[in-house]
């Protein structure tokens, strides 16, 4: 059981868990905090009822892009600073060659 234990602490497997748990977990919440909160502020200051999914610059759909990219950015900021605040970046112990 222990040389299992070591393995998965070289090989970074624990860091790589937490960060699929993390981005599952936040994923929902943060997505629905994009599409009902932060999409109509958006909409409002470019003067789109309908919100940023609905703004078109001509013919290009580019609101539900925008949208994604900003959704991204927050679920990375999330997690990053999460895994940096509860200090999970020294569990993972570095091989010695």
């Amino acid at each position: 059981m222990t040389g299992f234990i070591q393995f998965v602490r070289e090989q970074g497997v624990i860091g790589l868990a937490i960060g699929f748990i993390l981005g599952g977990a936040v994923s929902k919440v943060v997505t629905s905090f994009v599409t009902d909160v932060v999409n109509p502020l958006i909409g409002m200051l470019f003067g789109n009822i309908g919100g940023l999914a609905d703004m078109m610059i001509g013919p290009v759909l580019l609101g539900s892009f925008v949208a994604s990219i900003i959704d991204f950015l927050i679920i990375a900021a999330v997690i990053y600073f999460g895994f940096k605040g509860l200090k999970l970046d020294r569990l993972d112990v570095k091989k010695s060659d």
